[in-house]
């Protein structure tokens, strides 16, 4: 299998403007992660003759996706010739849900059939529309739990991604050491501006898997700093 990058939140398109501006959140009908912000109704764009995709002009439309997308091409034969397809699977459960095709790589590929559509009117900053992930969970005593994997020995501190599963971290230090818990547990101070005394870090199910546990913030508060943070 293909090594797979993950993009959270990522566009090239600009927000539409407006307070009446009307947006279209759809989410994986399998396991109801966020996969696709846009400004129009997928069922009015017009749909390929070939698989029945419905065909969103990236120029022309917001497309906001949340969504992992294989770092090789996939060859398929079409009419006539082979197609080399980019697709793009749901972060949650890593169902394929769209993909672009290398000859019109400003158009978006989606089986609407795999997810459903939820309108909501257009809220600035964007990621206030957004579901909080399940592993960014409220705990009772007003705790917040975030669920981290630690991606070790890079050259920067960073969030290098937010999803339905957990939050991506990369630090210097290897995260088997006692360092790297030092380190992540400063970093993460930093990002949600709180203080040593106001978080407690827990081993998670292996060495690099962390439970972050903090005080003061509520679930969705921490949800925004971490996106907020998170490098595209």
């Amino acid at each position: 299998m293909p090594k797979r990058t993950t993009h959270t939140y990522s566009s090239e398109d600009a927000l539409p403007d407006g307070p009446d501006s009307d947006l279209f959140v759809y989410y994986c009908k399998h396991c109801g992660s966020h996969v696709l912000i846009t400004d129009t109704q997928l069922q009015k764009m017009p749909k390929r003759k070939t698989d029945k995709a419905y065909v969103l002009d990236k120029t022309k439309h917001l497309a906001r996706l949340n969504t992992s997308e294989a770092e090789r091409p996939f060859l398929i034969q079409g009419e006539g010739k082979l197609e080399r397809q980019y697709r793009m699977n749901c972060v949650g459960c890593e169902l394929f849900v769209c993909y672009r095709a290398e000859e019109e790589l400003n158009l978006l590929l989606l089986y609407m059939s795999l997810m459903v559509a939820l309108v909501q009117l257009l809220l600035k900053p964007i990621h206030r529309m957004l579901p909080v992930p399940p592993r960014i969970s409220q705990l009772e005593g007003g705790l917040v739990q975030v669920a981290i994997e630690v991606e070790d020995r890079s050259h920067n501190e960073l969030i290098s991604g937010v999803n339905a599963d957990d939050v991506r971290v990369t630090v210097a230090a290897p995260a088997a050491r006692g360092e790297a818990n030092n380190e992540l547990l400063e970093f993460m101070g930093k990002v949600l501006g709180l203080k040593l005394s106001q978080m407690t870090l827990q081993r998670g199910w292996n060495n690099k898997s962390k439970l972050l546990v903090v005080e003061d913030l509520t679930a969705r508060q921490v949800y925004e700093k971490l996106l907020e943070a998170a490098q595209p």
